[in-house]
């Protein structure tokens, strides 16, 4: 499973990339989506690597991510009771390993916002016109998609413990 956030704006982007960003629900900068890795979505990664960043996510951050910025239609939370009455799982902790390890997809859940409205990361991004390789913010990151995440999960908590 990847966690994939949208890192630069939408001035100056060919249309067909821009096509991609809609089709992955990454409209605005600091939206962020879970997708299964797969080939299809890996082509379309490849395709807007220069205005977004991605790795795989962990089930203890997927669980913050679910509790903290999943909304249901109506913005309402995502709770326990919720999961178990509508997929059968018993809290959101389980529904978040299933997620993780392939056996369930976040759009499963009805009435689902498909994507996670974030904060700007803590200390702010990297350099937005690198890859992370390089030094920058774009790209492939792997599990250090997790630190970040966690940076942009906002005040009130399950940041890195600096204010």
């Amino acid at each position: 499973m990847f966690a994939v956030i949208r890192v630069r704006g939408r001035t100056g982007i060919r249309w067909d990339i821009e096509d991609t960003l809609k089709m992955l629900n990454l409209t605005r900068i600091n939206h962020c989506v879970l997708i299964p890795d797969n080939p299809s979505y890996r082509g379309m990664l490849q395709k807007v690597k220069d205005y977004v960043t991605w790795g795989e996510i962990n089930e203890e951050v997927a669980v913050k991510l679910i509790r903290k910025r999943g909304r249901l239609m109506g913005d309402k939370e995502i709770t326990d009771e919720y999961i178990k009455e509508n997929l059968g799982y018993e809290s959101v902790e389980e529904f978040a390993k299933a997620l993780v390890s392939g056996k369930a997809l976040y759009k499963d859940i009805p009435n689902v916002k498909p994507i996670f409205r974030l904060h700007p990361p803590l200390k702010g991004w990297e350099k937005t016109k690198r890859h992370f390789i390089e030094g920058g913010a774009l790209g492939y990151r792997g599990d250090k998609i997790n630190d970040l995440i966690l940076r942009m999960l906002g005040p009130g908590g399950e940041g890195n413990g600096e204010n």
